[in-house]
């Protein structure tokens, strides 16, 4: 696979990520069908296990993300996701992997306390998005940054 076409399916994927935090957008579809060209163009076998390990964990986080409470619509806000995602992606680079959640709630705690001034309020402002349906956004916009980083981590090392 030529540089040109990675670079596309690369795009591909962080217009997915990003999808994922934009009500409406396919973000979870994106991401998977970026891998699946990948792994049909690439043609070995660390693309295939790419492949599959990508589409059972987006079932996975979609299996979760259905059983999490919540209202469907847009929870965030496209302000305060803007700022989740952000936390999401400095996190995940801080701490790889795991350091996705935290900073997506960093990055919510952030802009709460921006826009309200006060520690408290801020954290109560955290919550009642988290319970109104940001955890949803939250686990598929983890397994679309888990799976990215099995992409890159396949290109860097496979």
């Amino acid at each position: 696979m030529g540089a040109w076409e990675l670079l596309l399916v690369g795009v591909v994927m962080v217009l997915g990520l990003a999808g994922v935090l934009v009500p409406g957008l396919p973000g979870t579809w994106l991401v998977w069908a970026a891998t699946l060209w990948w792994a049909l163009q690439d043609q070995s076998s660390t693309a295939w296990v790419v492949l599959v390990g990508a589409s059972m964990l987006l079932l996975l986080a979609q299996l979760v993300r259905w059983q999490l409470p919540g209202r469907s619509g847009d929870p965030m806000g496209a302000r305060l996701a803007q700022w989740a995602g952000w936390g999401a992606l400095a996190g995940f680079v801080v701490v790889p992997v795991v350091g996705a959640v935290p900073g997506a709630l960093v990055g919510l705690y952030v802009a709460e306390r921006v826009r309200l001034g006060r520690r408290d309020d801020a954290a109560a402002s955290v919550r009642d998005v988290l319970r109104r349906g940001g955890w949803r956004v939250l686990v598929e916009l983890f397994a679309c940054l888990l799976v990215a980083g099995a992409w890159v981590g396949a290109l860097v090392w496979g």
